[in-house]
């Protein structure tokens, strides 16, 4: 009920104001299990996805959204059940892959559509980035629920980092044909098995999105960019301080122990 309620507000909202775009929505099956892998832009992908959708898709999010005190925590708790998404406890890396396995094994064994980044976080300039192999793997192999592909497209768009306001303009979806990977049924544990169903589910969202592929974790590359920033920022702050030493040694006047060789004032 309340999902609906947040459905009709909040999707028609989305809808209303931005007015995405959508291709391949006949992929989705009106009813059954199936597993919405998608590519990760923007903290508003989770919201976009699902106001197109006739039917609940449900995501995972991290534990902080509903149990944070207080009249804000409360509303914001119930914004995120209204939405779909529950709730996982991030604190111990292992632990949350484990939880968010077994909320998405529990949403699938109820018939219901579960929704996955297989990237594991948001990408920090826009390219697609290696998916995490344990987790969509696990979860369709333990399932046996059809992956169907999903592109985001231009959702960083409309709120970059640092923007307040967001850009009105129309983001669009593009949803892929779903893949059956019933022939690795039963060696959901094996690691070659796991990485083998990542990637093509990655080149399929690849083909729909069009992004530049990076052999790499998101993850990894948001460190690399982080130290890049911090080495910037110490390399300017050196270079200013050195500026300043410069500009006062410049400005002093002649005097006391500023001598030349023989020993005049310089």
């Amino acid at each position: 009920m309340l999902y609906g309620a947040m459905k009709v507000s909040i999707g028609g909202s989305l809808k209303l104001a931005f007015r995405p775009w959508v291709e391949g929505l006949e992929h989705v099956p009106a009813e059954g299990p199936a597993i919405l892998a998608s590519n990760h832009l923007s903290f508003s992908d989770s919201f976009f996805l699902p106001a197109v959708l006739d039917r609940k898709v449900t995501f995972v999010a991290k534990a902080e959204y509903f149990t944070t005190p207080g009249i804000k925590g409360r509303l914001t708790a119930a914004f995120f059940k209204g939405v779909g998404q529950l709730p996982v406890d991030r604190s111990g890396a292992r632990g949350a892959a484990e939880a968010a396995i077994r909320s998405g094994v529990e949403v699938l064994e109820g018939g219901g559509l579960f929704g996955i980044y297989p990237e594991g976080t948001r990408s920090p300039d826009g390219r697609l980035y290696r998916g995490k192999p344990g987790g969509l793997a696990r979860i369709a192999l333990a399932t046996g629920a059809p992956v169907i592909p999903v592109a985001m497209i231009d959702t960083e768009k409309i709120q970059p980092p640092g923007k307040v306001v967001p850009k009105l303009m129309r983001p669009g979806i593009r949803i892929g044909k779903p893949l059956d990977f019933s022939r690795y049924q039963g060696m959901e544990g094996d690691r070659f098995i796991q990485r083998s169903l990542t990637d093509e589910v990655m080149y399929e969202i690849m083909k729909l999105s069009g992004q530049e592929y990076v052999d790499m974790y998101a993850t990894a590359a948001k460190r690399q960019i982080a130290e890049a920033a911090k080495r910037e920022a110490e390399e300017e702050k050196a270079a200013k301080a050195a500026a300043k030493e410069a500009a006062r040694h410049a400005d002093r006047p002649a005097g006391k122990g500023d001598t030349d060789e023989g020993g005049h004032a310089a």
